[in-house]
């Protein structure tokens, strides 16, 4: 057993001093007790906080981080970064992608997650073969995740036509074909490899409306099981609002909750353009929103309709989506500054009436948001949760000596780099220092996996 001393440590009661909190030997919290005193056999730290969780990863598309900047187009938009990712996706092998997750994975832990749900729908072999194993690429993600040393909810993802009418899947998207008999197969497999691993967890993603007929779905969810994470993109682009609402009749929110029950299983990613009968749809479903500020403001879809979804108790998370740059605060900082810019006032996020810190009431409510859509039922500094904490850099933030809801603030709105020191994920020191102890190997792979990508 482990025992660490946090001087201030957030529970999820709130902040708490003098902390004492021991790791058991199976990685997970054995007791969280404040007001302890200091032995001199405890590890000593001044801030502990609870990991943040990506509830929305794209693994590959790191590859391409920074290199879909270049306008080639006079209308550039979602669909034209889309033929860019195509191309990264057709030719990616199941080597690769591991070594692409890896550093990603590593990275994420770096900037302070934890936890990370993958929407994989890259299931075929570059010619659009099956892998002799249906689950090779997913595998390969839970190896990448297991590697460095952070939490993974699979979620492989159903990926069955090319558009609302029907029409076939074209040629860049053969990688991505699936039925769902081919996604319960790939599900069984990933269950049965990774039982009983404390890093590995499993749900399904439906990849949109647009590519899944909702309709014919109810036996893949009956298969993942009653409290399997079940996520889909929903109403990210106006072009996809408008394309459902010629075909179907209907919006995509709307067309979704005509089809399927939705629940807390559900996350509900992007959701950008919605109508007011939506927002509290959604709000009312107990389902998650997936929100992705970063990779949503680089592909310019829009902002969600945050203020109406909150002021009816709507649940979110945030995720790191294209994974273009790793950092949970600046996906917070992104949220809140996109409602200013858009309202003009300042402090936006916060339910009607309620005052106080924007970044504490974000990150908590991130949390909640994360665990929920990535099926972790028992998440944060609490007896029996699996031991992730994230232990502060105070000399990154942008005063000395902070306390309480003022270290978050700070963290979110005045650092320029995640402030983290040291992250544990399941009872292990994953990130000591700022650095992972496999650095150079994931990152030596990475570099020479990206420039044959390039090269190709």
């Amino acid at each position: 057993m482990t025992e660490l001393f946090a001087k201030q440590a957030l529970l999820p009661d709130g902040w708490r001093r003098n902390v004492r909190i021991t790791v058991a030997k199976d990685g997970t919290f054995s007791s969280i007790i404040p007001d302890s005193a200091f032995s001199a056999d405890m590890q000593r730290y001044d801030v502990v906080i609870p990991t943040q969780i990506s509830l929305h990863s794209h693994a590959f598309q790191r590859a391409m981080g920074g290199l879909a900047e270049r306008k080639q187009n006079p209308d550039d938009t979602f669909w034209t970064w889309r033929t860019r990712m195509y191309q990264l996706a057709h030719r990616i092998s199941p080597e690769q992608m591991q070594d692409v997750a890896a550093f990603l994975y590593m990275q994420m832990l770096k900037a302070g997650y934890s936890q990370v749900a993958e929407f994989h729908y890259l299931h075929n072999a570059v010619d659009g073969r099956p892998y002799a194993s249906p689950a090779e690429m997913s595998s390969r993600l839970a190896a990448a995740a297991t590697d460095a040393g952070i939490g993974i909810t699979l979620l492989p993802t159903l990926y069955a036509r090319g558009g609302f009418d029907g029409s076939p899947l074209n040629e860049a998207q053969k990688r991505f074909s699936s039925t769902s008999e081919t996604i319960a197969d790939i599900l069984s497999d990933l269950q049965a490899e990774w039982h009983g691993s404390q890093l590995v967890r499993t749900g399904i993603g439906l990849h949109s409306l647009r590519a899944v007929d909702i309709q014919s779905v109810s036996p893949l969810l009956q298969a993942a099981g009653p409290g399997a994470p079940i996520h889909i993109h929903i109403a990210e682009q106006q072009r996809e609002v408008d394309t459902c609402l010629s075909i179907t009749g209907q919006r995509p929110v709307d067309h979704l909750m005509s089809h399927a029950s939705i629940d807390a299983r559900w996350c509900l990613v992007h959701a950008t353009h919605l109508s007011d009968d939506e927002v509290t749809a959604i709000a009312r479903s107990t389902a998650v929103a997936g929100l992705c500020p970063i990779t949503e403001a680089n592909l310019g879809d829009g902002i969600f309709p945050f203020e109406a979804y909150v002021a009816q108790g709507g649940r979110f998370g945030i995720g790191s989506d294209s994974n273009v740059l790793l950092s949970p605060w600046e996906e917070l900082r992104l949220l809140e500054y996109g409602l200013r810019l858009q309202r003009q006032k300042r402090c936006i996020a916060l339910p009607p009436g309620q005052k106080g810190s924007i970044g504490a009431w974000l990150y908590h409510q991130c949390l909640a948001g994360g665990a929920q859509a990535c099926g972790v039922s028992l998440d944060g500094l609490r007896p029996g949760a699996r031991a992730d904490l994230c232990v502060i850099d105070e000399q990154a933030l942008s005063l000395p000596d902070l306390q309480e809801d003022d270290i978050l603030d700070s963290a979110i709105f005045a650092t320029s780099h995640p402030p983290v020191r040291h992250v544990m994920c399941a009872g292990q020191w994953r990130i000591t220092d700022g650095h992972h102890a496999d650095e150079v190997r994931l990152t030596q792979a990475f570099h020479a996996t990206l420039r044959t990508l390039m090269a190709a």
